[in-house]
């Protein structure tokens, strides 16, 4: 889709958001179109990388765990290899739920779920402490989650 996003496809992109599980059908309802140009708008979206994948959201509490921690890591050496062995360790760790490279202070930001703090000690210790570079982590505990569901804002609408 070499073209900006028109009307159609912000829409189309926004109840996606919401609800992926929407049949053609239904989308097309939504959106006010027949469902096989929806269908096609959709495919043309997925193909041009505007829409990544689709994915359940699932409840941390019922799968039980009860601790969310955000962890800033700050690496001892900033060489690329030791940032790839990082970087690729983290992919085999699924307690560790996001993590990103950032300025300032921290060389990384993770997020982090535990069945409860002594669990989230033993796996602060054992498994974030010996990650390839890490010299410091500094962990902080959600207290709630005001905002969870991640949607982006949709531009030009």
């Amino acid at each position: 889709m070499s073209t900006p996003l028109d009307r159609v496809d912000r829409q189309i992109l926004m109840e996606l958001q919401r609800d992926a599980r929407l049949t053609v059908a239904e989308l097309a309802e939504r959106v006010s179109l027949s469902p096989s140009p929806c269908w096609r708008r959709v495919r043309q979206l997925e193909q041009a990388g505007y829409i990544e994948g689709y994915e359940a959201r699932l409840s941390a509490a019922r799968l039980g765990f009860g601790i969310t921690a955000f962890v800033s890591v700050v690496m001892g050496e900033h060489s690329q290899e030791v940032a790839r062995a990082f970087e690729a360790r983290l992919h085999d760790i699924p307690e560790i739920i996001a993590c990103h490279n950032v300025s300032g202070r921290y060389d990384f930001l993770l997020e982090v779920v535990a069945v409860d703090l002594a669990a989230y000690g033993e796996f602060a210790r054992g498994t974030l402490q010996a990650l390839p570079g890490v010299k410091e982590l500094h962990s902080s505990f959600s207290l709630k989650a005001v905002k969870s569901h991640r949607q982006l804002p949709i531009p030009g609408g």
